[in-house]
Formats: C-alpha cells, sequence, structure tokens
C-alpha cells in the first residue's frame, strides 16, 4: 500500500475540490491519505475536529474510487514553552500529529524535548532555515520515533518575485536534511492544495534520487515508513501507554474455543484407554517370564513338550 499523509485542507475548501484530488491521488496509487489542518497558533483552546470525511457528503460519487482517509493536524511551533503542555489534546483530536518547527529552538524541542515524540516532523523547505540540521539531532528524533516529512509539491505551488530563490532552497534543505540523517526515518507526502500538485510515487522517487535519496528508502517512504507512522499512531491512540492493544475477537471464537475443548477431551479419553489396553497386554504373560513379561515362543513350546508334569517338583 502506497501513502500520501499530508494533502492540504481548510475549512474553506469545497467539498468537489477536495474530491477530485482524492479521486487523482487514488487513479495515481495511493490507497491512504491524511487531510492536513495546519494550526498557526496551538495556544489557543483545543477545538473538535473541523475535517469532515468527504465520502459521506452528498456531492461525492464513486466513494469506492476514494482512498482511506485520516485526519491529521500540523502546528507550527515557534514558541515551545506555550505549545508542549497541549500536545496530548491534539493528539486525542486527530489520527496523525505534526510539528512544524519555525526556529532552530523549536527544532531542537520537536526532536528530542516534547512529552510525546510527534509522528512526523514537517519542515518548510522553501524557506531558509537559519540553521544547519545536525545529524546527532536528527537521529535523536529518529531514535524516539518520529519521522522526517518531505513535502515533494512545495516548490510546485511558490509564485512571485522569489520563486527561484524558494526552490533553490527547497533543494538545498532537502540534501541537507537527507546528509543529516544518511536517508533513514524518511516519509515522502505531497502537501497538495490541488490535484494539480499531485505526482506519482515513481516520479517523486526518481526526484529524490537526484538528490540523494536511495530508490529503496525513496520507496519505503511511501510505503513501509508511512505505514509504521499510520500504525504507531493507531496503538497509541486505541492502547494504553503504546503496550496494550484492544483487538476485536473472530466471529465464532467461543463456539470454536468449546469445539477444541470437546476434541481436547476426547483425544485425552483415547489416550487413556490405549494405556489401559497397554497395561492388560503386559499382564497377560503373568508367570511366563522371569520377570512376569509376555511368555515367548520358546517358552511356549517347552511348557507344550513337558505336559502335565511340568509344575510337579
Amino acid at each position: 500500500m502506497l501513502y500520501d499523509l499530508n494533502i492540504a485542507w481548510s475549512p474553506t475548501t469545497p467539498a468537489s475540490e477536495i474530491e477530485s484530488t482524492l479521486r487523482l491521488a487514488k487513479g495515481l496509487g495511493y490507497d491512504v491519505v491524511a487531510l492536513n489542518h495546519t494550526i498557526s497558533d496551538p495556544s489557543i483552546p483545543t477545538q473538535p475536529n473541523p475535517i469532515t470525511n468527504p465520502i459521506t457528503t452528498p456531492t461525492t460519487s464513486f466513494s469506492k474510487f476514494l482512498p482511506i482517509i485520516l485526519r491529521r493536524a500540523t502546528l507550527l511551533i515557534a514558541d515551545p514553552a506555550t505549545t508542549n503542555y497541549r500536545l496530548a489534546d491534539f493528539t486525542h483530536t486527530y489520527d496523525l500529529l505534526a510539528l512544524r518547527p519555525t526556529s532552530e529552538k523549536s527544532f531542537q524541542w520537536a526532536c528530542s524535548s516534547t512529552t510525546e515524540p510527534p509522528a512526523l516532523i514537517s519542515l518548510d523547505f522553501t524557506q531558509s532555515l537559519g540553521y544547519h540540521i545536525h545529524h546527532k539531532t536528527a537521529m535523536s528524533a529518529i531514535a524516539r520515533g518520529s519521522r522526517f516529512e518531505i513535502c515533494y509539491s512545495q516548490p510546485l505551488q511558490v509564485s512571485g518575485p522569489e520563486t527561484s530563490r524558494q526552490r533553490s532552497n527547497f533543494i538545498g534543505n532537502v540534501q541537507n536534511l537527507l546528509r543529516a540523517t544518511k536517508g533513514r526515518g524518511i516519509v515522502l507526502s505531497s502537501e497538495a492544495k490541488n490535484a494539480l500538485a499531485l505526482r506519482g510515487p515513481m516520479d517523486v522517487v526518481n526526484l529524490l534520487a537526484v538528490w540523494g535519496l536511495g530508490i529503496e528508502k525513496g520507496f519505503e517512504g511511501f510505503g513501509d515508513g508511512a505505514r509504521a507512522v499510520v500504525v504507531n499512531e493507531g496503538i497509541r491512540r486505541r492502547g494504553f501507554r503504546g503496550v496494550i492493544d484492544i483487538a476485536k475477537p473472530a466471529e465464532g471464537g467461543e463456539e470454536n474455543l468449546k469445539q477444541r475443548q470437546k476434541e481436547d477431551q476426547g483425544n485425552g479419553k483415547k489416550d487413556k484407554k490405549q494405556q489401559q489396553q497397554g497395561q492388560k497386554r503386559k499382564n497377560w504373560g503373568v508367570g511366563g517370564g522371569a520377570e512376569g513379561g509376555a511368555m515367548s515362543k520358546r517358552q511356549a513350546k517347552k511348557l507344550r513338550k513337558e505336559g502335565p508334569t511340568a509344575g510337579k517338583a
């Protein structure tokens, strides 16, 4: 399965436009997508999840041709002190939680000092970061379970006189991240605001291979790496401290269990009967041998020859 964990969403986006984007994503091969709500001020009180499932809207048709939809929030982090204690609220409200630090201090905090490791650390690579991504900082985030997100459509959706500068920033920042992580812990997403910004997985993997990401790790960023993020976040929300998960038992489980118990009881009776029969076979030849075992053919022949005087002293 292929995943695109970042399709831009806002309350003003028409449902028909979201539907067309999702249908094209399914046509390109993406089986699971996440609608992303970017929150610029995480310090405000947590509101109910505003993302509605487009499949249930009256304007949606051919819903079976749409991918599985998750709901995600991306928090813009400028001051970690006002956000750290709010992460748990957003975790329970959305399926996925990503952090987008806007400074070196917030980046280091997102990598190593959050109360709960975020699922994704997403950066705006079209902007000048103003700091260098160090190997030790990046690997500490990966060791905690976080993944770094590269959104390939960021340079495609910029406009204005700074377009060339923003695109060069994107290439340099991506190469900086790949050098720091050595291609590990990378998740590839689109951050597409419309259907025109989507690209096929093979095109994206080939492009990133030019900038230093291996082909295998590129496909992992769309597949196993993204799937691990979804599964881990699901377990964190359904289980207790990410350890105990509540699973629904299979249908007919109790009936199957009773049937196995009856079969085990029947097998136990058969084994006991076989043991009794074996004991009887041993007792048949009592007195025929030195130890009361079964009488041999030679002993039986000798007794027949001796006849009635065999037992006289």
